[in-house]
């Protein structure tokens, strides 16, 4: 593999790895409901943006600091992973896999139906998975909406300074190296359509099968809640040219 110099950050090495910011980079399916949402790298750039600016601006958020992230595969739970990465937070993930965060958690991006498993965090934050991120009504106090707490912020971001821990306390640069390992295993290069049904609402899922194809340069069609012939349709559709169906 060629020798990489690593970035600020991981959403740096993504966005930086994009050829043709205006192409799409994350295009989520949901069977159950129908939803199709498509966002070319731009987009997706600046909901992580507002994301991060938010984190930092507003929050506080500094390299090192742990923001969760316990939401279901969406478009939205990428821009919010993007946009903390991008922060220079340590991102934890919730699951088997993820390790025990050195320090309490600065801020939680959940779901409504997840928070009461959440309350020593100093912030919450709760995405709607909305296919237009409308934002929800009637919250607890003191519990934002993902929608409406971000959209104030500006939509380009520069990181401040080299991120020490990116994901559940790995740094950056090995879960850049291991993103890239990820994606020449599986053969994803830059250009790579990639169909994929698999999660990554953990640690280990959201290094190998959200950030490893678009840190190699291609981009993912995650598909919900889809039956196999479904998978193999949206797959000849969106011209993959890897497909992961589990």
């Amino acid at each position: 593999m060629r020798e990489l110099t690593t970035p600020n950050t991981v959403a740096d090495a993504i966005f930086g790895a994009v050829a043709d910011h205006s192409r799409p980079l994350l295009t989520y399916y949901d069977e159950a409901t129908g939803e199709r949402t498509e966002l070319s790298a731009a987009t997706l750039g600046n909901w992580a943006a507002k994301t991060a600016n938010y984190l930092t601006d507003e929050i506080g958020v500094g390299a090192g600091d742990v923001v969760v992230v316990d939401l279901p595969e969406h478009w939205q739970t990428a821009g919010i992973v993007l946009g903390a990465l991008w922060s220079g937070a340590d991102v934890h993930l919730p699951g088997p896999d993820t390790a025990e965060a050195a320090s309490e958690p600065l801020v939680v991006f959940t779901s409504r139906d997840r928070l009461d498993g959440h309350p020593d965090a100093d912030e919450v934050v709760v995405a709607s998975l909305d296919p237009f991120a409308l934002p929800l009504r009637d919250l607890p106090p003191g519990v934002g909406d993902y929608g409406s707490v971000v959209r104030v912020h500006g939509d380009q971001f520069v990181s401040r300074s080299p991120a020490v821990e990116a994901l559940d306390g790995t740094p950056t640069a090995e879960v850049i190296t291991e993103a890239h390992t990820v994606a020449e295993r599986d053969g994803i290069d830059a250009g790579t359509r990639v169909v994929s049904t698999r999660p990554w609402h953990t640690a280990s899922g959201v290094l190998a099968h959200l950030l490893a194809p678009m840190i190699a340069g291609g981009s993912l069609v995650h598909v919900a809640n889809a039956a196999a012939e479904r998978v193999t349709a949206i797959a000849a559709v969106e011209k993959a040219g890897v497909v992961f169906a589990e």
